[in-house]
């Protein structure tokens, strides 16, 4: 792998990690136009360069758990059902799924059309609602420990590539109820457990024997994610603030179009 390989995969994981749209499926589609060849060491560094991603949620977020330390055991909650489905299906998932484009280009477009109901029902059902939300509902803490538990039931869906981790918690919150906002940030803190989990236990069981230029490479493709993760969160808020999920479920669909337009050819 070049420097340029691993920075155009280093900017794909940054902008990518925390967006609805499936950064696993995004990464693997770069690397095929990029005619890296399949390896063990391009699925660990893949896995890797999500570090960057997740110390950016670590900068952007330790002030937020600090002052809410009762949010550490509801990511707990979350995090507790997706590693134990995470765990069973993981030689199913590295030895069949994860490098097979028409199951990410069907995930994708289905994962897209699910996002654009979800959303629809859940403005139609805040525009009907003419309950009065409680002054605290508004914050992050707001979520329960059921709500949380069941966010990391749909956040294991995530192991299917294209699914996409922060589209599968961001319907399962839509579903119960939970605020955009709300369940965006909590998507990023529960990002934390859940990838560092998923990356040491790919590291453990593959580790990789880097040679100085391989660190290099490595290295830059992290700090390139870690950069553009911190953008991309930013960007997310605010865009969430006043416009919906559903650009995003039809980006998810036309995307999978287009891989199996190109699967075709």
């Amino acid at each position: 792998m070049t420097i340029i390989q691993s920075l155009i995969l280093g900017l794909i994981e940054g902008l990518t990690e925390f967006l609805p749209i499936s950064s696993t499926a995004h990464l693997i589609i770069a690397a095929n136009w990029l005619k890296i060849p399949d390896s063990e060491s391009l699925k660990s560094f893949l896995i890797a360069i999500q570090l960057g991603a997740i110390l950016s949620v670590a900068v952007l977020y330790a002030k937020t758990i600090i002052k809410n330390p009762k949010l550490i055991w509801k990511i707990a909650a979350a995090f507790i059902p997706t590693s134990i489905i995470g765990l069973a299906a993981y030689k199913l998932v590295k030895g069949y799924l994860m490098e097979s484009l028409p199951i990410i280009a069907g995930a994708l477009i289905i994962g897209g059309a699910i996002l654009i109901v979800l959303e629809k029902y859940f403005s139609k059902k805040a525009l009907r609602s003419t309950v009065i939300k409680q002054p605290n509902e508004a914050e992050l803490g707001a979520i329960t420990y059921r709500q949380a538990a069941i966010i990391g039931i749909y956040q294991a869906l995530a192991v299917i590539p294209g699914v996409s981790r922060s589209a599968a918690t961001i319907m399962g919150g839509l579903s119960l109820g939970v605020t955009r906002k709300n369940i965006v940030e909590f998507s990023f803190l529960l990002a934390m457990p859940t990838m560092l989990a998923a990356t040491a236990f790919d590291l453990y069981k593959n580790p990789p024997i880097l040679n100085s230029q391989e660190i290099i490479v490595w290295a830059l493709g992290f700090v390139m994610a870690f950069i553009t993760a911190i953008l991309g969160i930013k960007f997310f808020l605010r865009y969430i603030q006043k416009n919906s999920f559903a650009i995003f479920g039809w980006y998810r669909i036309i995307a999978g179009i287009i891989l199996i337009a190109y699967i075709l050819l």
